[in-house]
């Protein structure tokens, strides 16, 4: 069953979209991820071009972060100011990066930009969730191992124009949570992803916000900055392919409840060792793939075109 994409431009199965949607869903439910790093790359290794992929894997993690987000507003566990703050930050970074995206284009660079980040984020993220997944692993073998303290990040707490985020029960300068959002926003138009990778750890060790409200904060920030994120993608490149969007989202419904049962299952530190793995090999693939000799040395575009 062959469906034509006409912004990808190539001919695609429509059970292995339906495939990658669900299981990118299926981590979605069993690792708590929104799957945007995940789901792009895989969309480079059924044939879609990196631009696109990019551009409307963006609309999975929109899809996957809304119900989310409206769970955690009822509980009361999202800090609306501070998710504001990182939501400004997080546009001006979307715009930047988007500068930078149709820069990339025009100069027919943009996939080698694209995979080249991948390998970086998703080998230096992979590295360090192996390695402390590892840690935790051998210290639910050793309950009496001594556990390191968390330092709080004091220069955070010295700097100018202060602002009270009264539900994370903090009193920091503005510019923390700004830049973390410029930078999220700047990922989230490069590479396809909400970053909340990025944003969670950043939110706990930089900003100091308590855990509880740190998971809908971030949803809440990711929500927006996705979708202003593939709204401009749409409207300067003309890379987000409806079609595509829409068999990845349908599948990563069905996906997201199968695997939020079988993650019921398993025990928490298994789940992280799985993930790291899981984040390690795609990152290889996408190496091995920018290494190895291409079938075809030569492909023929449009100008102008991806």
């Amino acid at each position: 069953m062959q469906i034509y994409l006409p912004i990808a431009e190539t001919s695609v199965n429509a059970f292995t979209l339906l495939g990658v949607g669900g299981g990118v869903g299926v981590l979605s439910g069993m690792f708590g991820v929104g799957g945007g790093f995940l789901i792009t790359p895989l969309l480079f290794f059924i044939g879609v071009p990196p631009a696109v992929a990019v551009a409307t894997g963006v609309n999975q993690v929109v899809a996957s972060s809304i119900s989310g987000v409206l769970a955690h507003l009822k509980r009361k566990t999202v800090d609306i100011r501070m998710g504001t703050v990182l939501l400004i930050g997080g546009l001006i970074g979307s715009l930047i990066g988007i500068w930078f995206f149709n820069l990339m284009s025009r100069l027919g660079q943009i996939d080698l930009i694209v995979q080249l980040s991948y390998v970086i984020f998703l080998g230096i993220i992979g590295g360090l969730m192996l390695q402390e997944s590892l840690r935790a692993l051998m210290r639910s073998k050793n309950p009496n191992a001594v556990r390191r303290k968390l330092h709080t990040h004091i220069w955070v707490h010295n700097l100018p124009m202060k602002m009270k985020f009264r539900t994370s029960g903090l009193y920091i300068s503005v510019f923390p949570p700004l830049l973390v959002g410029v930078g999220v926003g700047i990922l989230a138009a490069i590479m396809g992803v909400g970053g909340g990778f990025v944003l969670v750890p950043a939110m706990i060790y930089l900003l100091g916000m308590p855990t509880k409200v740190v998971i809908g904060t971030s949803l809440f920030q990711v929500t927006f900055v996705a979708a202003f994120t593939t709204m401009m993608h749409a409207i300067t490149n003309q890379s987000v392919d409806v079609m595509l969007a829409i068999f990845l989202i349908l599948g990563g419904v069905i996906g997201a409840q199968v695997g939020t049962r079988i993650g019921v299952k398993l025990r928490a530190e298994q789940l992280r060792i799985l993930l790291a793995l899981l984040v390690l090999a795609v990152c290889g693939k996408i190496a091995f793939d920018l290494l190895w000799t291409p079938s075809e040395l030569y492909s023929i575009t449009v100008a102008g075109r991806f």
